[in-house]
């Protein structure tokens, strides 16, 4: 039995937790950068399951690694090693340059993960267990990762929210700096915020933070959960500035679908966990870890990196080229093609309901700015196509 669109969603106010705002859609197939809806219709994807889908929908390579992983191997528990966990883990540190991996599930298992090894470092070193985190964040639904973020409207009723963190704002170094006693013992931030409205750290601001995490033995923590695995146009967002972290996270366009997490970090700071100190179960199991490593091989072989890099700079040209017919559009930001458009409107029901009606897939976020982060290799005609669709919602907006 099938059932249509309308029937999923009555289902699904009836049985899930109602904790999203749902799109007027259901989904039944996704090739590339194309999704199908259960009627059939086609749509040209411009979210990739929220920069989760970095070689596309279904590529082939990535599953049939996931059916041929099903079919040997699926799950043995951390108790054993399998050949595509340690194979992941080699290559992600030959990528990183960094020297310890983790596996877990998810981009706020990664964040908790860091939390921990961030603060057993500090307590090792004589520091306090405080974090500095950046305002306007995001790092997770946890009730650590709520904390971390720092949004009041997250940590409505989930009192007694975890302690231990402080917010300072994002690219202000001296207000950082302000905030450092010898009870913080790191700083966490996303090189380039994402839910926050695609906002970049300021290279300077990056290169003088790490120097002064250097100088006071503070571990320095960027999530790259969103912007790492070659978004930006770079392996790694951090690699813009010119700078490495003691440790990062990692999980959307890790396993291109899969539920992956990972937690990276440097001798240093790695040899600060003990046996017994993490865990996990299902994290680093054998079908998530060759799914990720078919999607690395992937953006290697069909060369996303210069990808991304070139569509993301095409996208920012063409709407400087047209920006004075538009003046709601504000300012355009982003690496690669994690790009947000901030208007002086309230993008959400242009996304929502203008570029829906003509098929295209995107995304609202921060009040005022469209987050484009489509699949990297999406053709160029999609891509033309996404963004006269997104010039033609905001004139009928008006």
């Amino acid at each position: 039995m099938s059932y249509s669109t309308e029937e999923l969603h009555e289902l699904d106010k009836q049985y899930y937790l109602p904790t999203f705002r749902r799109y007027p859609l259901a989904f039944k197939k996704g090739s590339g950068s194309r999704l199908w809806d259960m009627e059939g219709n086609e749509y040209i994807d411009a979210l990739a399951g929220i920069a989760v889908n970095n070689v596309g929908n279904c590529h082939p390579k990535v599953a049939d690694a996931i059916s041929k992983q099903a079919h040997e191997l699926i799950h043995i528990s951390n108790f054993f090693l399998s050949e595509p966990q340690v194979k992941l883990a080699k290559k992600l540190a030959e990528l990183s340059g960094m020297q310890r991996v983790f596996f877990g599930n998810s981009g706020a298992e990664a964040a908790e993960g860091a939390i921990k090894i961030a603060r057993k470092y500090a307590s090792k070193n004589g520091r306090g267990s405080k974090i500095i985190a950046m305002k306007n964040a995001f790092h997770g639904r946890t009730l650590a990762t709520v904390a971390a973020t720092g949004k009041e409207a997250m940590m409505n009723g989930f009192a007694p929210i975890p302690e231990g963190f402080m917010h300072a704002p994002f690219n202000d170094l001296e207000a950082v700096k302000s905030m450092v006693t010898d009870e913080v013992g790191a700083i966490m931030l996303e090189p380039i915020q994402g839910e926050g409205g695609i906002n970049p750290a300021d290279k300077k601001f990056m290169k003088d933070l790490r120097a002064f995490c250097d100088e006071h033995n503070l571990v320095l923590v960027f999530d790259e959960v969103q912007c790492g695995i070659a978004r930006t146009g770079k392996m790694f967002a951090h690699e813009h500035f010119g700078v490495k972290p003691d440790v990062m996270t990692l999980a959307k366009g890790l396993g291109a679908g899969v539920p992956i997490g990972a937690v990276l970090a440097s001798e240093k700071a790695g040899q600060a966990i003990d046996w017994g100190d993490h865990g996990t179960t299902y994290g680093g199991n054998p079908l998530v870890c060759a799914a990720a490593l078919a999607n690395l091989e992937v953006i290697e072989e069909e060369n996303l990196l210069a990808q991304a890099t070139e569509k993301g700079q095409w996208i920012k040209d063409k709407i400087a080229s047209v920006k004075s017919d538009y003046p709601e559009i504000k300012e355009v930001r982003g690496f690669g093609l994690m790009i947000g458009i901030e208007l002086t409107v309230e993008s959400k029901p242009i996304v929502t309901t203008m570029m829906l009606k003509h098929r295209v897939i995107a995304n609202a976020t921060a009040g005022t700015v469209v987050r484009l982060v489509p699949p990297l290799n999406i053709p160029q005609e999609d891509l033309e196509t996404v963004i006269e669709v997104l010039l033609k919602s905001i004139k009928e907006h008006r």
